[in-house]
């Protein structure tokens, strides 16, 4: 995939800056006889040629051997071969600086290949101020590889800037990257771009509620939603559980109940039994009580299930309604919710209740 970028060149013509150095005109020759060997796909005369070639060590003919070697290696696909002696060549300060230049990207397209990340950045960050197209996808690469997206973001946000109509997959990874690093703001922003391109599709809308919901935005995620459905666009109920579903994922149990009530009230999702357990318990976990309760009780009522008369009774005992959680805890008992547990509750509301009244009667004495 490669043999493109494979130009040994040699002649004064090929390699600019060299027509005032003087090359040896034997390794003139190897050098010669290896790229003929070569470019027919002779690998092993082309090397033979280059160990051939007598190059005074230090000098600007054994930089240029080493190069040479390095481009027979990559084109045979031995890769590491190939970093070796076009590190060397790279490092020996005889290439000049237009040919230098071009080694370095070379080089580095070749560790990135080999996913020698810190290489990669090593040989391009130091002129990323004027780095091109190419420069700035291999940096924005490596910064990923090595697990430091913070510092690929202002590249790729410099290469949109430059390039407004550059491909989805720009756009996706500024979404993805500030999401992961929990700037959904920003992430918000790219993302109504994507959305700008392709307004009718129903994932991109989507991830702009999840963006917004992740964001603590739930009026904002709803209204999204909404505004989709007004489109004409569709989602399925699973979908639209799963983006509830990401608020318990981030510990968001407040947003994930005032998402899924919008949903279920804007008819956007159905309200069956499992969605009710699920919004109360949302209700529970984000310490809203009483509403966990408006809404577990009549599912309850509905249901007769003991776990849910349960989950009442436990309710209104932590809110020290004694009475109220001794009358969940007979209910659970009576449709067969376990004894043991009930039991357990029953003991520890009547001791409560009992020491409240003894308070009572101590207070009037």
């Amino acid at each position: 995939m490669y043999r493109w970028l494979l130009l040994v060149m040699l002649g004064t013509a090929a390699v600019p800056g060299m027509a005032q150095q003087t090359i040896d005109p034997a390794v003139f020759r190897a050098l010669n006889a290896a790229q003929s060997a070569q470019q027919q796909g002779d690998y092993a005369a082309a090397r033979k040629a280059l160990e051939g070639a007598a190059a005074q060590s230090g000098s600007l003919e054994e930089a240029l051997v080493w190069r040479s070697q390095a481009y027979v290696a990559w084109s045979a696909g031995h890769n590491a071969q190939a970093i070796d002696w076009l590190d060397k060549a790279v490092r020996s300060g005889k290439l000049d600086e237009d040919m230098l230049a071009g080694e370095r990207l070379n080089l580095a397209k070749l560790n990135l290949g080999e996913r020698r990340y810190a290489r990669v950045v090593e040989l391009l960050a130091p002129n990323q101020g004027q780095a091109s197209e190419d420069v700035l996808q291999m940096l924005v690469q490596a910064y990923r590889g090595m697990n430091q997206p913070a510092r690929a973001l202002p590249l790729a946000e410099r290469y949109l800037q430059a390039n407004p109509n550059a491909a989805d997959i720009w756009l996706q990874f500024l979404v993805g990257t500030n999401a992961d690093l929990k700037r959904y703001a920003q992430a918000e922003r790219w993302q109504r771009q994507l959305l700008a391109r392709t307004p009718d599709d129903a994932k991109g809308w989507r991830q702009l509620a999840a963006l917004q919901q992740m964001a603590g935005s739930n009026d904002k995620a709803l209204a999204t939603l909404r505004a989709a459905h007004t489109k004409g666009l569709r989602f399925s109920e699973s979908e639209l559980d799963n983006l509830v579903l990401l608020a318990g994922a981030a510990d968001q149990p407040w947003q994930g109940a005032k998402l899924l009530a919008g949903l279920i009230d804007n008819g956007l999702l159905s309200s069956t039994p499992a969605r009710q357990e699920h919004l109360g318990l949302f209700w529970w976990q984000a310490r809203d009580r009483a509403a966990a309760v408006r809404v577990l009780r009549p599912l309850a009522e509905r249901s007769g299930n003991g776990k849910h008369w349960l989950y009442v009774a436990q309710l209104e005992l932590e809110q020290a309604r004694w009475q109220a959680g001794l009358d969940a805890l007979v209910q659970a008992e009576r449709v067969g919710a376990d004894r043991s547990k009930v039991r357990s509750w029953r003991q520890w509301a009547e001791s409560e209740l009992r020491f409240e009244r003894e308070k009572r009667v101590a207070s009037r004495n």
